[in-house]
């Protein structure tokens, strides 16, 4: 009786891990795709205005990391539905 509960306590525990890994994976890839998104925008900015000075790029990747980090932090904070 209690292998049984013990298979099913580890069986729901691997489930839950994978839940979680899987959240974990594609809030990664949705992070490097906000970053890459402001920085190619940054890119094409200031070769579209001939810029010397690769501003716009630079503003894309520091814009680009903060609004990551603020939807991984909308996401952790956010409640189990």
């Amino acid at each position: 009786m209690k292998k049984k509960q013990s298979n099913k306590v580890d069986a729901e525990k691997k489930k839950r891990q994978l839940r979680e890994a899987a959240r974990y994976s594609g809030l990664a890839f949705q992070m490097i795709a906000v970053i890459l998104l402001v920085l190619f925008a940054g890119m094409q900015a200031d070769k579209y205005l001939e810029n010397d000075f690769p501003g716009f790029t630079v503003f894309g990747a520091f814009l680009g990391v903060i609004l990551s980090l603020y939807i991984a932090l909308k996401d952790f904070f956010k409640k189990d539905s």
